[in-house]
């Protein structure tokens, strides 16, 4: 890969365990970046987002020539509640670390979301406009806007909805899977659209983006858009499980303090186009997902 030392932020997390197993089984140096829960692989570096000393000084440590920034506070409802928190990490510590990436010349590749866009027109595409409805698109649109910034080579990659096996946390699939398998009713939203992304190969375009050095801004998500309700029945016919407990339910009887996009797809034409490793569709991503599983 030419690529001697890679930072990983929220190392821990969903696409961060994904990538840093990755990168270390292509014999590359990884600094697993966590701050509450230990990751399995890599190099494992404490780092507290919300305390910029600590973030200059691992970077004045370590020096990297990557920075794949994954670490945020991702929970809708708390950002709507602790706002300051909020900036904090998703944005304050994007702009520090960006900053300190200037430094040392480092490639920054920075995870935002789906939810920068207010949902009323979904499929969109990476110049369109986006207009964020809760405070954690807000926060990482703000995350998005460092990067007008800095001259450090970066890309901002927008995912949406990923889903993988975890060692702790339970993603939608597995969230339908082990009700269903309780026969415990659940209610699954039949107006809410998004493109489900299978985080191995979220893993892998972004590799191959960082071999690359692609820059820019690109949609990194599955190549279907799809209603949370009609994800359920696609789950249910690969597992063989009754859809009678799935209840059809809306946005509306939610009771929910921050606002949802509505629909949150997002186009992945881009990625079609120039990655060699493409967005799954949902039905593969799932058959790949539960073939795992079986293994």
């Amino acid at each position: 890969m030419g690529i001697t030392k890679i930072l990983v932020t929220g190392s821990a997390g969903l696409v961060g365990t994904q990538i840093v197993r990755d990168l270390v089984n292509n014999n590359i140096q990884v600094y697993s970046c966590y701050n509450q829960t230990k990751p399995e692989l890599g190099i494992i570096t404490h780092l507290d987002l919300t305390k910029k000393d600590d973030i200059v000084n691992i970077m004045n440590k370590i020096k990297p020539n990557v920075v794949i920034h994954l670490g945020a506070m991702t929970d809708v409802e708390l950002c709507e509640t602790e706002k300051i928190l909020a900036k904090k990490i998703n944005t304050d510590a994007t702009e520090i670390l960006a900053l300190e990436s200037e430094k040392y010349k480092s490639f920054f590749v920075y995870m935002s979301t789906d939810y920068v866009f207010d949902g009323k027109i979904g499929m969109k595409k990476e110049e369109d406009e986006p207009n964020p409805i809760n405070f954690y698109g807000k926060s990482k649109l703000d995350g998005e806007k460092v990067f007008k910034k800095i001259s450090t080579p970066n890309i901002i990659i927008r995912t949406s909805t990923p889903f993988a096996i975890h060692s702790k946390k339970i993603s939608f699939p597995f969230w339908i899977k082990n009700n269903l398998e309780s026969k415990k009713e659940i209610s699954v939203l039949i107006d809410q659209f998004t493109s489900p992304s299978y985080v191995p190969n979220i893993s892998e375009m972004i590799i191959e983006i960082i071999e690359k050095k692609i820059t820019g801004i690109i949609h990194l998500a599955g190549d279907t858009k799809i209603s949370r309700y009609d994800f359920a029945l696609d789950i249910c016919k690969i597992i063989n499980a009754d859809k009678q407990y799935l209840k059809v339910t809306k946005m509306k009887q939610m009771p929910w303090k921050a606002q949802r996009p509505i629909d949150s797809s997002l186009d992945v034409s881009k990625a079609k186009e120039i990655l060699d490793h493409k967005p799954e569709k949902i039905e593969n991503s799932l058959k790949l997902l539960f073939n795992k599983i079986k293994k």
